[in-house]
């Protein structure tokens, strides 16, 4: 209750700051609007459907994209542990590709798809790949050689002992992979959404970029909370549980 009054206090502090700052006339309203005339636009755009249909084109477009991302990267993170020839190849390439900004994506998914649906997963399932890839590899470098050796002292071997033994115990850091693979793929996707535009769908990303086109700094602004929002709703649903299972799991939770 005290740490959720705290939050509260802050945002409310944060909110205030902006209140004032917006309405102190130092700055114009065209590039600092107040936060009610953001709550005006976000209220409007959820009257008219406009916001739901482009959070709804968005979110499939990511949830695509991320899981191609994750089916290649997990299978291909555990073969470059395994083997030394895919680290010093596939692991490398990873490295080198992880650094490169999403945005680097789309003109190659521009030249090789045009402006189609495939572009857009495309660019989503780059900015992915590579964090699971590493993240995975890494896991599974890390655990402690020891958990092999006793599984094969009580008779484990071979697959089994990668499903049983080595597996479960990378699972902290393959999750914070995924993790990271998420937040990347979120930011690849709104690159793509700004400079592809297609007519199968407007996502965020589009009405983030025709805000910025017609001077509305209020719907910039809007969809940029509405991004966070479901950032922090993504993380809480799909991510802390499972870490918080795994802490609990291998007896490292915070007491």
């Amino acid at each position: 209750m005290r740490r959720a009054l705290v939050a509260g206090l802050f945002f409310a502090a944060l909110i205030l700051i902006w209140h004032v700052a917006a309405t102190s006339g130092r700055w114009s309203p065209v590039l600092l609007p107040t936060p009610w005339s953001v709550v005006e636009y976000l209220w409007r755009a959820l009257a008219d459907g406009t916001l739901l249909q482009a959070s709804e084109v968005t979110l499939q477009r990511l949830l695509v994209g991320y899981a191609i991302g994750l089916a290649i990267g997990l299978p291909l993170g555990l073969l470059t542990s395994r083997f030394d020839f895919l680290e010093d190849t596939i692991g490398t390439l990873a490295l080198g590709l992880q650094t490169l900004p999403s945005v680097c994506w789309v003109p190659l998914a521009l030249l090789w798809f045009g402006q189609t649906e495939a572009a857009m997963f495309f660019v989503v399932v780059m900015g992915t790949l590579w964090s699971v890839i590493i993240a995975t590899d890494a896991g599974v470098r890390n655990v402690p050689p020891i958990y092999a050796r006793a599984a094969r002292t009580m008779g484990s071997g071979g697959l089994h002992t990668w499903l049983k033994v080595m597996l479960p115990a990378a699972l902290p850091s393959i999750v914070g992979g995924m993790k990271q693979g998420w937040a990347f793929a979120w930011r690849s996707l709104m690159a793509a959404e700004i400079y592809v535009t297609i007519l199968s769908g407007f996502g965020l990303g589009h009405l983030l970029h025709y805000g910025r086109e017609l001077n509305a700094m209020e719907q910039v602004i809007g969809i940029m909370l509405v991004l966070l929002l479901i950032g922090l709703l993504a993380d809480k649903i799909l991510f802390s549980p499972w870490e918080r299972f795994l802490h609990r799991r291998w007896g490292t939770a915070r007491s």
